[in-house]
């Protein structure tokens, strides 16, 4: 096992608005103990008190990482944003003082949204037919007629929250 300059029962990581209990797992099998978890995002008092013995912080888009929180967080050492971007953390700030921000751009609701459009045009074209023909030896003439595609088509786009409006967006 290698070591650490810092016990990891002794790194505080503050996760905030319902972080996915993947992230607490996987911190956990690795051997860290003290994380803090909110299942939304803090007022700027209690983010300040929250903050101001973590090491790492983990957000997604509410939360607000300002100078100001930056300034009250003397042992943080990164910033994880589980969402699109890090638009939400002030990056001069963070960057002035050597902490890096880190965010998951491939787990995003516009990449949803891509994806369940290219599924959608996908099946329009009648792909995983076509796939199933090529595999077997089939001929790739013997198409059953389609729509003409997701131009011709009337697509209805079913959401929760930013992944419908994204999807809207992308069509």
């Amino acid at each position: 096992m290698n070591k650490t300059s810092l016990d990891k029962r002794k790194i505080k990581i503050l996760l905030l608005e319902g972080v996915h209990p993947s992230a607490v797992e996987a911190f956990q099998q690795d051997g860290y103990t003290r994380i803090e978890e909110h299942a939304k995002s803090l007022p700027e008092a209690k983010l300040l008190e929250a903050a101001s013995d973590a090491y790492l912080i983990g957000i997604r888009s509410a939360t607000r990482i300002t100078a100001r929180v930056l300034e009250h967080a003397p042992k943080l050492l990164g910033i994880g944003c589980f969402c699109i971007g890090t638009n939400q953390v002030a990056l001069d700030a963070a960057q002035m003082r050597g902490i890096p921000v880190f965010n998951a751009p491939f787990s995003n609701t516009r990449s949803v949204a891509e994806l369940v459009l290219a599924e959608i045009i996908m099946l329009l074209r009648g792909i995983p037919y076509r796939n199933a023909m090529a595999h077997r030896g089939g001929s790739r003439q013997h198409v059953p007629a389609h729509h003409g595609g997701p131009c011709t088509s009337s697509i209805g786009v079913v959401g929760r929250r930013r992944n419908g409006t994204s999807g809207q967006q992308q069509g």
